[in-house]
């Protein structure tokens, strides 16, 4: 074999070992990366579930405790499930957080925990992801305002479903300055959550699952 061929062939040999070195990197860099954002992502839905939820009211694991729900008055797509956490209380159920997309967000849709009582009464809500504008809509995220801590202890009833709307719209709650549309989205779904509550509360809370506390 001429010397430029086997000269070729090595070149071609330390390229190809190049590229099956340089593939397996990227594959493991990858899979620790996607391993380290997913134990981020679960320790902030920890964090938020139980901010929503006090301790007194269950004695479960909640995130082992997720059903998935194909509903569009929740705001899944279709063929999309958003996961529920149920809580209970002495092997009773006690209360469920929803995940919650509201699809009419100003700079898009924005997701929600909202958490509910056997009750049907609020026990608290957070925006967990949102493409609002910096400085007007983005007041629904607790880091910018208190706004949202403003739905914790009211239901279906209080206030009177006519009125769970934006002052603009004639409703109770607040709206932000110059940024009507985002308030607006965010009312607009834990209403329908509260309203899915009510209508579907036993079928719901027979879901749930053998727990290890």
């Amino acid at each position: 074999m001429p010397p430029a061929w086997r000269n070729t062939l090595r070149a071609g040999a330390l390229l190809g070992l190049f590229a099956v070195a340089g593939t397996g990197l990227v594959a493991f860099v990858h899979g620790h990366t996607q391993a380290r954002i997913a134990a981020n992502e679960r320790a902030v839905l920890l964090r938020e579930l139980h901010a929503i939820l006090p301790d007194s009211l269950y004695d479960n694991n909640l995130a082992n405790s997720r059903i998935m729900l194909h509903s569009p008055e929740l705001g899944a797509h279709a063929g999309e499930g958003l996961p529920a956490y149920l809580a209970t209380k002495d092997g009773r159920p006690s209360a469920i957080v929803f995940t919650v997309v509201a699809p009419d967000g100003y700079g898009g849709p924005i997701k929600l925990l909202v958490g509910i009582d056997a009750r049907g009464v609020i026990t608290g809500v957070r925006v967990i992801s949102h493409q609002e504008t910096p400085g007007l809509g983005d007041w629904i995220d607790t880091r910018h305002s208190d706004w949202i801590y403003g739905f914790t202890g009211h239901s279906l009833h209080d206030p009177p479903l006519s009125r769970w709307a934006v002052k603009r719209d004639g409703g109770d709650f607040d709206q932000f300055t110059g940024a009507t549309i985002t308030p607006r989205a965010v009312v607009g779904a834990i209403r329908r959550t509260l309203l899915y509550f009510d209508a579907h509360r036993d079928q719901l809370f027979a879901q749930v699952p053998a727990q290890t506390p």
